[in-house]
């Protein structure tokens, strides 16, 4: 086989499976793991996958600015949204940072709990605006437009005085080996002073996050709570080892 044939048949399964392991691969093209490893390295310039110890991941698609997302895959991201409320309870402080998803999950919110909704998002807090019950929070900052979101270090030391029951994380990578990833260092910073103000972490993940990586490690598997996906015919056995309470939406 031609190393340009291996590649092409290499990218194919990192679409299918979204991971690639270079011992298994070498069995599987007859060939060493240092002849994986140098493809591997190639694709990863090319920028198809993220080289990880052991193998390479997917990286994780950049769909560009909230408002651009916001339209995208709204039956799924529905979906998501109507089970993933279910797991919040009356009277929780929420932390809920900015994604097309989580815009989805605040608009599913059920008017008669009462919540305390804590966001960095104006167009969270804004889908929040007829929710009588609902007390909302917008944190300050530096408003940054492409990412719909406050971020900076204002956003930060105002996230370090509130303590929220669970945190609703926008993520753009979720991966059982690498765990919660993003794609920008500002919001990764927001993120993870969420994540370490919050008592519990809810990840919902669109299709195309699962089994991808981005540059920017949020949090451990075993971190993550509660992770609602769409996809009940991808293996999420390795996510319920890290003790990850998984929920299929249909």
């Amino acid at each position: 086989m031609l190393a340009e044939e291996r590649l092409d048949q290499i990218r194919d399964l990192l679409n299918a499976d979204g991971r690639v392991l270079a011992n298994a691969l070498a069995v599987r093209f007859n060939v060493s793991e240092d002849t994986i490893r140098r493809d591997l390295r190639e694709l990863a310039r090319l920028g198809v996958c993220r080289r990880v110890y052991g193998g390479a991941l997917l990286l994780t698609p950049d769909h560009g600015s909230l408002a651009a997302r916001t339209g995208a895959q709204w039956d799924e991201k529905a979906a998501l949204a109507r089970l993933a409320v279910t797991l919040i309870g009356e009277g929780q402080t929420v932390f809920i940072d900015a994604s097309s998803t989580n815009l989805a999950i605040a608009q599913a919110l059920p008017r008669e709990k009462r919540l305390t909704v804590v966001t960095n998002a104006p167009a969270i807090a804004m889908a929040l605006s007829e929710h009588p019950n609902h007390s909302v929070i917008v944190l300050g900052g530096a408003y940054e437009q492409s990412k719909g979101a406050c971020l900076g270090p204002q956003t930060v030391r105002e996230i370090s005085h509130i303590f929220a029951d669970v945190f609703v994380l926008g993520a753009c990578g979720v991966d059982a080996g690498i765990g919660v990833t993003a794609l920008d260092a500002g919001e990764a910073e927001v993120k993870r002073a969420m994540i370490a103000q919050s008592s519990v972490l809810l990840v919902a993940a669109t299709r195309d996050k699962l089994g991808t990586v981005a540059p920017f490690k949020l949090a451990e598997t075993a971190r993550i709570d509660h992770l609602v996906v769409a996809d009940a015919e991808r293996d999420l056995s390795q996510f319920e080892q890290a003790d990850v309470r998984v929920h299929v939406a249909v």
